[in-house]
């Protein structure tokens, strides 16, 4: 796939540009929030599980909303949904703001916060990165992406150290209310974005549907599959380090505030050049080589953070921890969104969340318990094992390279002209395609229609089959249903253009007259009276 030569190429696009400036004031004033929640828990709980549970309680939502989040981001307007999002996060930190200024806050008060954070960010998050794809052009997509990781790992190097200097001067009350100023910055951009409208000429679908759609399209889809695999286990094993980095400032390392917020900014600083470096290492090595070199990476700078007790020397560990962080996250969000359309980028998007942050919300609870029984630096040394068989877990399931798809819509549906009077909720509806093919070619064709099968109901159909006439072998037909006439509509205006060439394979094996024989049925049960209703008829017997 051909990608733009320069990191910064998307900055170019002006909506991109400001959204993106936005997004670093806000993530500076989340990091400065992160930090003095992780060191208020310090403070007011010595258990280290539910230190670690800080970082939990803001990843588990994403685990638990964000599939509901893709798909209200696929059907509303994403930049009303982002802004919604973006207030929900400004009151609650308010909020947190103020209870804390009061003293009120207790270990599992913060822990609600935090949690409630994440939820604005579950909501957030699908809406943002799907909208990438609208802002710049698809080759400079890859780079937009690895943009929008040194965006927020730039505020990492930084904001996590100036976090722990507003801590350890003003209390943790400051930072909570840095973070909630932070938020106007990219309110004010949201509202400047004048994002065109999308026309449909088809009704919304319902949240429920819409969330199987999506569940069903990454179901049928491999390529994203892998990709759900191995972010799953690379948040499982990399949620140690931030998990565990407050115990390593204190515990490993002997310091305070201002040291975890150091150690925080090493982890950005490499991120940053992870970023930057991305570029390049795509255009020398392959997808699968760069994803084994950030676990490989990260296994090794959790083994030195583990074993080091020095400070100046946990840092250099962690600068390889933050670029094998942007490698491979930035990696796998790229190959999602080139491998999926633009009509359920959000939901695939939100999938690839649920699986890589319910790994991090995951293990940043069991390396907090495995801390609190054997220490920091043994769970530190688990998790680089850990890495390194994810690593492994690559020759079997490689990821996928990037491939010139082109998920434009096909546009050559146009509904067809019928003698009976249907309404949009009118259904089941039934599709039978005729097929006359040879002998010959029967291999070829049912390995077409395996391919054929996957695009079916990976766009909406049910009940695919494929059936052979028994007094004609010559004729082979494919039937499936949908529920109504408004999801077969649909079902057609998802075909892509990448599509295109299984249809015309398909079609060059037929040898009837003309193209293969559609038929557009809809289904209707007879269902017999029951028996005393039968009985009442034939004798006439009055109600």
């Amino acid at each position: 796939m051909p990608h733009s030569s320069s990191p910064l190429a998307p900055l170019k696009h002006d909506t991109f540009r400001l959204i993106w400036f936005a997004s670093i004031v806000s993530n500076f004033g989340g990091l400065v929030q992160a930090v003095g929640a992780a060191w208020m828990m310090t403070s007011i709980s010595n258990s280290s599980d539910m230190v670690a549970l800080v970082q939990a309680s803001t990843s588990a939502p994403i685990m638990l909303f964000s599939l509901v989040s893709g798909a209200l981001a696929d059907s509303f307007d994403r930049r009303r949904l982002m802004m919604v999002a973006q207030v929900f996060m400004f009151v609650v930190s308010v909020l947190l703001t103020l209870c804390t200024y009061f003293g009120l806050v207790t270990p599992w008060l913060l822990l609600t916060f935090t949690f409630l954070i994440g939820c604005g960010t579950a909501l957030n998050n699908p809406a943002w990165q799907a909208s990438v794809g609208d802002m710049v052009p698809r080759q400079d997509l890859p780079n937009a992406v690895a943009l929008n990781s040194m965006g927020f790992n730039m505020t990492r190097s930084i904001g996590p150290a100036i976090g722990g200097a507003i801590v350890a001067a003003a209390g943790a009350a400051a930072a909570f209310a840095v973070n909630s100023l932070s938020y106007f910055a990219l309110l004010f951009a949201l509202y400047r974005w004048k994002r065109a409208p999308i026309d449909s000429v088809l009704p919304r679908e319902s949240l429920g549907r819409a969330i199987g759609a999506g569940l069903r399209y990454v179901a049928m889809s491999p390529n994203i599959l892998k990709v759900l695999l191995r972010g799953f286990v690379f948040g499982l094993a990399a949620s140690a380090i931030l998990a565990l980095l407050p115990l390593v400032a204190r515990d490993l390392v002997a310091g305070g505030p201002l040291t975890y917020g150091l150690l925080l900014g090493a982890f950005g600083v490499g991120a940053i050049g992870g970023a930057l470096i991305s570029a390049r290492l795509r255009e020398r090595l392959t997808g699968e080589n760069i994803v084994r070199l950030a676990f490989l990476g990260f296994a090794l700078s959790a083994a030195m953070t583990g074993w080091s007790g020095n400070r100046a020397l946990t840092c250099l560990a962690l600068l390889g921890a933050g670029a094998g962080w942007v490698l491979a996250l930035s990696l796998f969000n790229t190959t999602v969104q080139l491998s999926t359309p633009r009509w359920v980028v959000a939901r695939a998007l939100s999938l690839y969340q649920t699986t890589t942050f319910g790994g991090i919300a995951a293990g940043s609870w069991f390396w907090g318990v495995a801390a609190e029984q054997y220490g920091a630096d043994m769970a530190l040394y688990a998790s680089a094992a850990l890495m390194l068989v994810g690593g492994v877990i690559g020759l079997r399931f490689a990821l996928p390279e990037f491939e010139a798809l082109n998920l434009d819509p096909l546009g050559s549906f146009t509904e067809p002209m019928l003698k009976l009077d249907l309404t949009p909720r009118s259904g089941p509806i039934v599709v039978l395609i005729d097929y006359e093919i040879d002998e010959a070619d029967v291999p070829a064709f049912l390995t077409i229609m395996g391919e054929r099968r996957r695009i079916r109901i990976r766009d909406g159909a049910g009940q695919w089959s494929l059936m052979r006439d028994l007094e004609n072998p010559r004729v082979w037909t494919e039937t499936y249903h949908v529920p109504t006439w408004t999801d077969y509509v649909r079902h057609n205006q998802r075909r892509t253009q990448d599509d295109k060439s299984n249809y015309e394979r398909l079609h060059a094996l037929h040898r009837g007259e003309g193209s293969p024989r559609v038929h557009r049925m809809i289904e209707r049960q007879t269902i017999l009276p029951h028996p005393y209703e039968q009985f009442r008829r034939q004798m006439d017997i009055p109600h």
